[in-house]
């Protein structure tokens, strides 16, 4: 059977009619690609990113046939200002630096608004990938080390540890076998002294 975007015909038009009918009753679209990802198996954000996909799909027959009469539709996305895009990588950044993942940082910004969240993600991914030059920028306007710089610190912090646990490993290892020894001897003397008993 023929895929639209990776979903069968069937799969696509269950994923319509499950959101419809959810919207009718009120429900939110957050709440609808949780209970369809659970429902299905997939991953809430998959489900999520697959419903927008369909939207857009509005050259495809079958796709307009699916989505015929369900009064769905996808909200007209803003994009962000060049300001705007280099608060929110300033921000992502100076939440990564504390140790935060991608994800935690776009959360915390967000709000916990999944929309929000999903596209300062994809904003920070983008550049990342398109335009790296920028994240090094801002990061150096923030006083930060470049990826490169910060890397080769992690992996020297890394290394430090390792030997430091490599060297408490060693003493760990000749105390225990010194106490096996110990343990041992005292194993043996003990058994001469019950053979001595007899």
């Amino acid at each position: 059977m023929n895929k639209i975007n990776g979903y069968t015909e069937e799969e696509a038009r269950g994923l319509v009619e499950y959101i419809a009918d959810g919207r009718k009753r009120g429900q939110t679209l957050s709440g609808l690609f949780e209970g369809y990802a659970k429902k299905t198996g997939r991953a809430k954000g998959s489900v999520r990113n697959y419903y927008y996909a369909l939207l857009r799909a509005t050259g495809d027959s079958r796709v307009k046939q699916i989505l015929r009469g369900k009064n769905l539709h996808a909200e007209k996305i803003i994009p962000f200002s060049e300001d705007e895009t280099d608060k929110i990588l300033r921000e992502i950044i100076m939440q990564k630096q504390k140790g935060l993942s991608v994800r935690r940082a776009v959360l915390n910004l967000s709000g916990g608004d999944d929309k929000l969240m999903l596209r300062y993600q994809n904003k920070y991914r983008n550049v990342l990938t398109k335009q790296p030059e920028k994240i090094e920028k801002l990061m150096r306007e923030c006083g930060l080390d470049s990826h490169d710089e910060a890397r080769a610190r992690l992996e020297e912090e890394i290394n430090g540890l390792y030997d430091r646990l490599a060297e408490s490993l060693k003493d760990e290892n000749k105390k225990l076998t010194a106490l096996i020894k110990r343990l041992t001897d005292e194993n043996a003397l003990l058994k001469l002294q019950i053979k001595n008993m007899r």
